[in-house]
């Protein structure tokens, strides 16, 4: 991921220097390992890490001479340590070094990006509170629908990441395996005692069984995660971008004093950091298809997935925390404009209210196909003809022969729509 949207923490993760770090960890925990169990002297281990130093550059050098990772790796640690470490790498295949590293990675950075919906969910539950009874029209299709609260709004997507929080937990934990199981992994050149050290050092559980890599559908499962909070993501960010709008302006994007908007227009303030994350959250779905391809390895390996790995791994969970990371400051900082949520409740001139008198029409006799065409012919005139709907319904004779205008009066009232909005909050921020 290029360095404008990396963050310092996870992108060290997905280092050089830090991968190289974590396959000579692995490499001295099964020696350690093999020590205990006497297949190699004691104390190679000690000298080992006394006298290996990661040399990024020279491992490089060799790669390409080489044209293999773990050998140009094993090589560079060779010649500082020398002979005794021999005993490195004893039984063991280059994926139980690559796969167990990837999958330590992938946890570590998932583990960022549970910190990062934290911190998320706390800026969303804080405005859902704020404006918990701040009234705004509801829209469906686009189009106006009946009342709602911002605060209701804010809720809906609280909720949703609470899930993307479980999910990832999910996903962490299906990827943090280990494998050290050799050659097409029978162990049949390593102690499966071996395999659970390792784990236990890294903090990882066993792969009950691994071909000759740990099966990908691990890797889909996350990857697939991180494609669905980018969607969450998006969701957020195109409501912004819609509620921005010059002729709706419920919300706004902090726009700083010293911010420019366009090099052409100097009124503009646009919703720049919702479309990035708009255009990130594309990015990180696009790992989602290779990784499921990644599934479909011939035999007991292939490296047809190594590529994709390479790039996927790091630039998903990259982007997806720089993207977690810019939408809570978005909306810990967002501009709410009540008011502008009120005048544009009253555009319709108070139609949402159909359903109230629709309802009464059925309670009071009429049947429902007579009662909807009576109050959609008074709505649609009072759309039509800029009018009040409630004119319009107080001066239907059919309608008044059947309820007072003092009962139809208090049809229109706001508070019949936020009177559950209590009951909503409890259930959706009650401890689990």
């Amino acid at each position: 991921m290029i360095e404008r949207y990396s963050r310092k923490e996870i992108k060290n993760i997905w280092d050089d220097y830090n991968k190289y770090s974590i396959w000579l960890e692995i490499e001295l925990a099964a020696a350690q390992a093999m020590e205990k169990l006497k297949i190699i002297p004691r104390g190679i281990v000690k000298k080992v890490r006394k006298k290996a130093k990661i040399d990024v550059k020279r491992i490089l050098q060799i790669e390409n001479k080489v044209k293999h990772d773990v050998i140009a790796f094993l090589t560079s640690i060779n010649e500082k340590v020398g002979l005794d470490a021999r005993y490195l790498h004893k039984g063991m295949t280059s994926s139980d070094v690559l796969d167990t590293c990837f999958n330590l990675q992938l946890k570590q950075s998932g583990e960022i990006l549970l910190k990062d919906i934290d911190q998320l969910l706390n800026s969303i539950k804080k405005q859902a509170i704020k404006h918990k009874f701040t009234l705004c029209i509801g829209r469906s299709h686009g189009i106006h629908a009946e009342p709602i609260t911002f605060g209701l709004k804010m809720l809906s997507f609280y909720q949703e990441f609470v899930r993307n929080k479980k999910r990832l937990e999910n996903a962490i934990k299906e990827i943090s395996t280990c494998a050290i199981s050799g050659a097409v992994g029978t162990f049949a050149n390593i102690d499966p005692r071996i395999e659970s050290y390792v784990a236990k050092k890294l903090k990882l559980n066993i792969e009950p069984i691994s071909t000759q890599v740990i099966p990908r559908d691990r890797h889909a499962c996350y990857f697939l995660t991180l494609g669905i909070i980018a969607s969450s993501v998006e969701r957020f960010a195109t409501e912004i971008r819609h509620l921005q709008r010059t002729e709706v302006l419920e919300v706004e994007e902090f726009f700083g004093k010293k911010q420019k908007g366009s090099s052409a227009m100097p009124h503009k303030k646009n919703p720049i950091l919702s479309e990035n994350l708009t255009g990130l959250s594309r990015l990180i779905r696009s790992t989602v298809v290779p990784a499921l391809e990644n599934v479909v390895l011939w035999h007991e390996r292939d490296i047809s997935h190594s590529a994709v790995e390479r790039n996927i791994g790091p630039d998903a969970t990259i982007a997806l925390d720089f993207a977690l990371d810019r939408l809570s400051n978005i909306v810990k900082n967002l501009n709410i404009y009540p008011k502008n949520m009120r005048k544009n409740l009253d555009i319709t001139n108070g139609i949402f209210f159909s359903q109230r008198i629709l309802l009464e029409l059925t309670n009071v006799g009429f049947s429902r196909e007579e009662s909807y065409k009576i109050v959609q012919k008074n709505a649609m005139n009072a759309w039509k003809e800029k009018s009040s709907f409630f004119n319009n319904i107080i001066s239907d004779k059919k309608i008044t022969a059947k309820i007072p205008v003092n009962k139809l009066k208090k049809l229109f009232n706001f508070s019949y729509h936020t009177k559950k909005i209590n009951i909503i909050f409890h259930r959706s921020l009650k401890k689990k």
